[in-house]
Parts: C-alpha cells; sequence; structure tokens
C-alpha cells in the first residue's frame, strides 16, 4: 500500500514566482489498484508521480510504502521496488544498446554488479520468449540496438523491462502521448495485460480521457493539487467520457479559459 500524508510542496518559494502545488495533499493507494489520473496541465500529476518515485523532494509530510517511510529515501533506492515509464520512449531504455543488453541491464536491476559479464547470453531464448507475445517483432532483433527501433517498439520494450523484476509499483507517466494512435492503442492492451498477468499496483497518468475510463480500477481527477474526483469499484465501471470531459469543461471555465 501506498500512502501520501499531509504532503506539502511549493515552488519557487521567497520569490514572485512562488507555487503553491500541493497543502496537506492525502493519497492512499491499495494493493492491486490500477489507478487512472487525469488533470489540466499544472494540476499536479506528474508532480504527485515525481514526489512518489523521489525525483523531488517534498517540504513536509510523508511517504510510506507498505507501512515504510521512504520520505527521505533517494530515488535510485526506491526504484528497486518502483518501475516507471516515462512519455518519451527514449527515457526508459539505452538507445546505444542491443535489446538483448537492455533486457540484462533491466534484470540485473537491484542487484550489485561485480565483475561478472553485464549481458547472460544464456538467457537469450529466455528474453525472446518474453518478447514474443508483444506480436511486434523484436524477438528476432535482440543484437538491433535500441535506439533504431521505432517508439512503439521502444515503449513495448521500456514497459517490459520495467517489470522484469519483482516491482511493488509501476508508474506510468503519460507513456502513450508521443505514440500515434493506433500504436497508443496497443501499447495500451499491451498495459493492460501485463498489469493483470504481474497483479502489479499501478498509477497512470494520461490525458486520454477514454483510456482513464476504460482501463483500471479506479480513477482520480487532479486540479490545482487537490483529488476533486475519485472513483473506484463499481463507481468508476458507471463513469463515462462524456461526464469526464463535462467536469473538465467546467473546471476550464471556472478558470477563465
Amino acid at each position: 500500500m501506498l500512502e501520501l500524508i499531509n504532503i506539502n510542496k511549493n515552488y519557487n518559494p521567497g520569490s514572485v514566482n512562488e507555487l503553491c502545488l500541493f497543502k496537506d495533499f492525502n493519497l492512499t493507494v491499495k494493493d492491486g489498484e490500477f489507478v487512472s489520473v487525469v488533470g489540466s496541465n499544472g494540476s499536479g500529476k506528474t508532480s504527485m508521480l515525481n514526489i512518489i518515485c523521489g525525483s523531488i523532494a517534498v517540504d513536509s509530510g510523508r511517504i510510506l510504502i507498505h507501512g515504510e517511510d521512504i520520505t527521505k529515501q533517494k530515488d535510485y533506492i526506491r526504484q528497486r521496488r518502483i518501475g516507471r515509464v516515462y512519455q518519451d520512449p527514449s527515457k526508459g531504455t539505452c538507445p546505444s544498446m542491443t535489446i538483448l543488453e537492455n533486457m540484462s541491464i533491466a534484470e540485473n536491476k537491484g542487484k550489485p554488479y561485480n565483475l561478472g559479464r553485464g549481458v547472460n547470453k544464456a538467457k537469450l531464448e529466455t528474453y525472446r520468449e518474453m518478447l514474443r507475445p508483444l506480436n511486434l517483432g523484436l524477438e528476432d532483433k535482440m543484437g538491433v540496438q535500441v535506439g533504431s527501433l521505432s517508439g512503439g517498439q521502444r515503449q513495448a520494450l521500456a514497459l517490459l523491462m520495467a517489470t522484469m523484476t519483482p516491482i511493488d509499483f509501476l508508474i506510468l507517466d503519460e507513456h502513450t502521448a508521443a505514440l500515434d494512435p493506433k500504436t497508443a492503442e496497443i501499447i495500451m492492451e499491451l498495459t493492460d495485460q501485463v498489469v493483470k498477468e504481474k497483479k502489479v499496483t499501478t498509477i497512470m497518468v494520461t490525458h486520454n480521457l477514454r483510456y482513464a475510463v476504460e482501463y483500471g480500477n479506479r480513477l482520480i481527477m487532479m486540479h490545482e493539487g487537490k483529488a476533486i474526483l475519485d472513483k473506484a469499484g463499481e463507481e468508476k465501471k458507471s463513469i463515462n467520457t462524456e461526464e469526464i470531459m463535462g467536469i473538465f469543461n467546467k473546471i476550464s471555465v471556472e478558470c477563465g479559459n
């Protein structure tokens, strides 16, 4: 279980550009939940992910994972139990390395790096079997540099790599936003498949309202650092895209847009 307790975060404190993004913000994500998070630009979606992952520090408040306080834990320590897929496909992979090398590194996540070989060729066939269900032909390109793959292929590989080792949470930061519509659909179907098979607790930030409605078992809408809508289970199933769009439009009007 993930808990954000009384989180406070200010940007540019003491300056004319000071911004209070979170004030006593609270959020609990239960084990096994697949949470879709939507909201306008500047609502706090990505900042919330960065706080969870340790990319940015909070001014006050606590972050707990399974009851353990990780508020002051370094980001590279947290990443041993958190997998993250970014909006930019290039951020989740090493472009100058081959698929085999990338997958070998991903499998060594959290393990000590000794003087042994970084690439385990004995697992070549195992990696191919992991890639084959993607139906992207990656299993036949193990020696190809990842930088030469398409955006969709790289994002599919990044998603697979993020979940190769046991993790407590999967963080998806607008991971389909940079893809064309057809490829985005493929990645979302793959995402749903991976989450269900791995039974991994997932938080997905997305601007695609249809994805937020169709995928996951909980939906949160954020605005000005607050969760103004939080629906789970049967309540979430009853929500449709038009309803979410209506709330968005109402907020836009109230903000003068």
